[in-house]
């Protein structure tokens, strides 16, 4: 019961995160917003969703984590049904953010049980259970299609109708987790180490590197890569998309397939084949023009293990503060990747600008250098685990 948890809770949270792609045009058009209200709507999300995992812990700290589950399930659920009832803006955008709270709270959730839980073959079952989100967010968009077409006597679903049905399904990992007992609760506080001693370790620091350049890279191509093959390579919308289809294909296959090796060859060292095979693969496809983007793509199995592997690396080297120690580097990860994504805009613009803001070549030249940023911060990820691979090893704490 306790994986079964884990397993389709990464199912649900893959389902809520993913299925405002075909929804957002219809919500924008039903509430006649502007391209700058539709962007100031989803950075309020994403601020409710930092808030949210900046709190968890302690939460978890008080009431401990079988309830702070169940609570993060409960509220999806209720944003559902209040996004359901919504006719107002005021009254969707609340119920929005009160789904991304949810969705916060759900993700260090069930980042604190799997750490607690897989104590065995940490990398494998972490890789595992974050597979299930990759197959999820895989088939979100075409749940959220057919489903906000279907009609029902006189009444068609849309996108109301779909969120309010993809939420409820909430309830399966909820009764799951009602019925399991999660080990760790009952912890004494005297074994734990505070988190003023935990941020002076460098090891925790490198987590934090590591994890938001990992982040940006992966989150990154989800917003750029079809955008990029259409307008340098002048791709097709079905084509291009196709491409991006086929990067969380070998995005998902990756997390479910590869995990064992993690366990096998180390966590750091694993950060540092992945996130390099991941680089190498990106500035390949750039420098090898068309006829190399299939390499986009198998980035995807590099960039896929870096998440779940420094999740499983947190939870050995911090048994007892794995829920502050992963609230600590989730938190800092979602800054850093709000400060890549817009330094890959800035990027591009600027080289633009210096190749003929209006020109094809400037173009070109701006979208290759924001993608290279990309492929750069996968370098990072591997640069940095260089470095903490030899920080461990001189301290004889390699895990």
């Amino acid at each position: 019961m306790q994986i079964f948890t884990v397993f389709l809770g990464f199912v649900i949270f893959g389902f809520s995160e993913n299925i405002k792609g075909p929804a957002i045009p219809r919500i924008q058009f039903d509430f006649m917003l502007s391209e700058s209200q539709l962007g100031t709507l989803l950075s309020l999300n994403a601020l409710g969703y930092f808030i949210a995992c900046s709190f968890t812990a302690y939460l978890t700290r008080i009431w401990g984590i079988k309830i702070i589950t169940i609570a993060s399930f409960a509220l999806m659920m209720l944003s559902g049904v209040f996004i359901f009832l919504s006719q107002s803006y005021a009254l969707f955008s609340s119920s929005y953010f009160l789904m991304y709270i949810g969705n916060g709270m759900l993700e260090i959730a069930l980042a604190i049980l799997g750490a607690r839980i897989f104590v065995k073959n940490t990398g494998t079952m972490m890789n595992l259970s974050h597979g299930f989100y990759g197959l999820s967010s895989t088939v979100a968009p075409l749940v959220a299609t057919g489903l906000m077409n279907v009609t029902i006597g006189d009444y068609t679903l849309d996108w109301r109708g779909m969120y309010v049905i993809v939420l409820s399904l909430s309830l399966l990992p909820m009764i799951s987790a009602l019925f399991s007992k999660f080990p760790g609760d009952d912890l004494n506080e005297s074994v734990r180490v505070p988190l003023k001693d935990l941020v002076r370790d460098p090891v925790l620091w490198f987590m934090v590197i590591i994890l938001s350049s990992g982040v940006v890279s992966e989150l990154a191509v989800g917003g750029w890569l079809v955008n990029f093959l259409e307008k340098a390579y002048q791709w097709d919308t079905v084509t291009a998309s196709g491409m991006l289809s086929t990067f969380f294909l070998c995005f998902t296959l990756a997390r479910i397939l590869l995990g064992p090796l993690t366990d096998r060859i180390g966590f750091v060292r694993s950060l540092i084949l992945f996130s390099g095979f991941s680089a190498v693969c990106t500035f390949l496809a750039l420098l090898g023009g068309e006829k190399a983007a299939f390499l986009f793509a198998l980035s995807g199995i590099g960039i896929a293990m870096i998440y779940p592997t420094v999740m499983a690396f947190i939870a050995q080297r911090y048994p007892n503060e794995s829920d502050t120690a992963i609230t600590f580097t989730v938190t800092l990860m979602g800054l850093g990747s709000v400060v890549g994504n817009y330094m890959i805009g800035g990027i591009i613009e600027l080289v633009k600008r210096y190749y003929g803001a209006d020109s094809s070549l400037g173009l070109l030249r701006g979208l290759q250098a924001g993608y290279g940023f990309i492929g750069l911060c996968a370098a990072i990820c591997t640069g940095s685990g260089i470095v903490l691979l030899r920080f461990l090893k001189k301290r004889k704490q390699l895990i």
